[in-house]
C-alpha cells in the first residue's frame, strides 16, 4: 500500500493558552491524504475547518501530534518552508495576488513560488502565450486582461487568477479555503467547474472547505465532516456517491 502524501497524527491545537479563554480547537485529528485525493470539508462555524488548514499550511503550530509529508516530519517547519510543496487559495479574492501588477506579471511571479529569489531577466514576453492559454481555461475572459492591473479585475477574475497562481507549479497539496464563498452564485459555479477540471486533469491532491453541502457532495472523491474539532465522518467511494444533503444535515443539528 502506498504511503499517504500527507498525514496528520493525533493533531491538537490550543488557542489562548494559559488564560481563562483557553480552548482546544483541534481535538486529536487523524487524517491520511492520498495522492490524487480531492477532499471536500464541511462543518459548522467553529468546527475547526480553517484551523485545520492553518495547521496544514504552517501558519499555526500544532501543539500536539505530528504532520508528515511524504514520510518526512514537517510539524515544526514554517509556512514559508511549506510553500515548496503546498499552495492555498483564500476566500477573499484580494489575497494571493499583487494588485498593482498585471495578470501576466502575477502569473510570472507564481512560477517562482517556493524558490529563492535571484536578480534575473523577467522573460515575460516569452511566457505570454502560455499564460494567455492558461487564463482561457477559466472561461471568464481573463485571457483578454493579461495587461490589466489585478486590482482592476472583477472578484471572479481575481479569484480565478489566484487559483491559477496556486496551481501553476502543481503543488503536492492544494488548500481551497472557501475560495468561491465571496462570489455570486453564477461566478461561483463557473470557478468550481474550472477548479474540478484542473484538479482532475492534472491529478492534483486538494482539500476544499465549503458551506454548500450540494457542492461538497458533487465534487471530489472524499467528503469529511468536522464537528467540535474532530472528524465525525469520512465518506469515500460508494458511500459518498449515495450521500444526500439530508444525510449531512444531521451533523449540523444539536
Amino acid at each position: 500500500m502506498n504511503k499517504p502524501i500527507l498525514e496528520l497524527k493525533d493533531v491538537k491545537t490550543i488557542v489562548n493558552k494559559g488564560t481563562s479563554n483557553e480552548t482546544t480547537i483541534l481535538k486529536g485529528i487523524n487524517l491520511k491524504i492520498n495522492e490524487g485525493d480531492f477532499i471536500t470539508i464541511v462543518g459548522t462555524n467553529g468546527a475547526g475547518k480553517s484551523t485545520l488548514f492553518n495547521v496544514i499550511g504552517g501558519n499555526l503550530r500544532a501543539d500536539f501530534g505530528e504532520i508528515v509529508h511524504n514520510g518526512h516530519d514537517i510539524t515544526k517547519t514554517t509556512e514559508e518552508q511549506r510553500t515548496t510543496f503546498l499552495a492555498r487559495v483564500f476566500q477573499d479574492p484580494k489575497l494571493g495576488t499583487a494588485p498593482r501588477m498585471t495578470v501576466a506579471e502575477n502569473l510570472l511571479l507564481a512560477t517562482k513560488r517556493g524558490e529563492r529569489r535571484h536578480l534575473t531577466l523577467r522573460k515575460l514576453k516569452e511566457n505570454m502565450a502560455r499564460f494567455t492559454k492558461l487564463a482561457a481555461t477559466m472561461n471568464n475572459g481573463l485571457e483578454n486582461r493579461m495587461a490589466t492591473a489585478t486590482g482592476a479585475l472583477s472578484g471572479g477574475q481575481r479569484q480565478a487568477l489566484s487559483f491559477l497562481m496556486a496551481t501553476l507549479k502543481r503543488p503536492d497539496i492544494l488548500l481551497l479555503d472557501e475560495h468561491t464563498a465571496a462570489l455570486d452564485p453564477h461566478t461561483s459555479q463557473n470557478l468550481l467547474h474550472a477548479t474540478n477540471e484542473r484538479i482532475t486533469q492534472d491529478h492534483l491532491t486538494a482539500l476544499m472547505i465549503t458551506h454548500h453541502l450540494e457542492d461538497a457532495i458533487k465534487y471530489g472523491n472524499r467528503l469529511i465532516v468536522l464537528k467540535d474539532g474532530q472528524i465525525k465522518a469520512d465518506y469515500q467511494g460508494a458511500d459518498k456517491a449515495r450521500l444526500t444533503a439530508k444525510d449531512l444535515y444531521e451533523y449540523f443539528e444539536s
